[in-house]
């Protein structure tokens, strides 16, 4: 019963981060970028490169979970949790290739 109690905050752990990574909008409106001021754009590409690293450093960690071989499944939910992750990282990564392109043009 022992290594049941010791992976119970493994799996709940997974299901947690599997469900907030759930599909998110691929596309973001560049369109405003163009809207905003130089202050409103700074402060965008802040809050884009903290959420950058957030989800850079939850990925990380699901990825070097030392997960038993007898938990089913478990393997299957990291590497999907990883690839949403990495998705996410990839879409802020246009988003703040748009910012910069804005800040670039006004700024």
């Amino acid at each position: 019963m022992k290594p049941i109690t010791r992976a119970t905050p493994l799996i709940c752990s997974l299901v947690i981060v599997g469900g907030c990574a759930s599909p998110f909008s691929a596309s973001f409106d560049a369109a405003k970028y163009d809207k905003m001021s130089c202050i409103e754009l700074n402060v965008a590409m802040g809050e884009v490169a903290k959420e950058m690293s957030a989800t850079a450093i939850t990925r990380g960690k699901v990825a070097k979970t030392n997960i038993p071989g007898w938990l089913l499944g478990a393997r299957r939910v990291a590497s999907t949790v990883t690839a949403r992750q990495s998705a996410k990282i990839e879409q802020l990564r246009q988003q703040e290739a748009a910012i910069a392109a804005a800040r670039r043009s006004k700024c």
